[in-house]
């Protein structure tokens, strides 16, 4: 018999479940908060008029599960599940709710801040389509107060340039994102790209524009980034949604 002491869960995230193992068909599970002694679940049935918070039994693997949806700090403390065999039996777990800027201040408080283009150090693109960098800051108690992004020795963003068809995209939190987009490439756009954070070392890359074949060995599309920093930039800009789950397994 394995028996968890606590759960985490990050504050807003989509769902907890906490989950009991039966080896046996004929157990009925129910869920019980300790803070009020509120019976939220009996079996399949739940007994609360907080939708958030609901019972769900799975005959395929006999997993019982109370799921909590929108974790809140109210709702942390110890919750107890008692299964239905002579004697009855219960297990307890005690629930942490955490804020996950405090979560990310943690991390980040003893590292120095950093930055790096993803994809780097040399980025291959097609002639026409256009150039997409990424630059990560990590390790920042606070985002940057301003991002430089450079060819060169010239600032890339300038308003009386007749290139036209550059832009950048900042996502500022405990992890700040900024993108630059450099749309129609030609020669010209080739060289050195540079991003530069207020409170960080710059981080370089170096462009190359191709007009015809190239060797396969080379990455292509118009943001030159290999598929493993293609799933990183995903999930810094996607919606989190997480799913934390304790499975706590009980012999007959």
């Amino acid at each position: 018999m394995v028996r968890p002491d606590y759960e985490q869960s990050k504050r807003g995230f989509y769902v907890i479940e906490l989950a009991v193992h039966l080896r046996s068909y004929y157990f009925q599970v129910s869920w019980i908060r300790h803070r009020d002694l509120h019976i939220l679940t009996v079996g399949g049935y739940t007994y609360t008029s907080d939708q958030r918070f609901q019972a769900s039994h799975s005959p395929q693997t006999d997993d019982w599960t109370l799921q909590v949806k929108w974790a809140q700090q109210r709702d942390a403390g110890v919750y107890e599940c008692q299964v239905s065999t002579q004697p009855v039996r219960s297990f307890f777990v005690t629930l942490h709710v955490v804020d996950c800027d405090e979560i990310y201040q943690r991390m980040y408080s003893d590292g120095v801040p950093s930055a790096r283009i993803l994809g780097g150090p040399d980025l291959h693109v097609d002639i026409g389509s256009t150039i997409n960098l990424t630059c990560l800051i990590q390790f920042s108690p606070e985002p940057p107060a301003y991002i430089f992004w450079y060819h060169e020795d010239e600032q890339v963003i300038s308003y009386d340039s007749s290139r036209g068809g550059v832009s950048v995209v900042t996502e500022k939190g405990a992890a700040t994102t900024s993108y630059l987009l450099v749309q129609d490439a030609t020669p010209a756009d080739s060289g050195r790209y540079s991003c530069a954070p207020s409170n960080a070392e710059l981080a370089s890359v170096r462009v190359h524009v191709l007009n015809g074949e190239r060797p396969a060995a080379m990455q292509t599309g118009s943001a030159g980034l290999s598929d493993s920093w293609v799933c990183v930039v995903t999930l810094l800009a996607a919606v989190a949604l997480h799913t934390a789950v304790l499975h706590t397994q009980l012999t007959s």
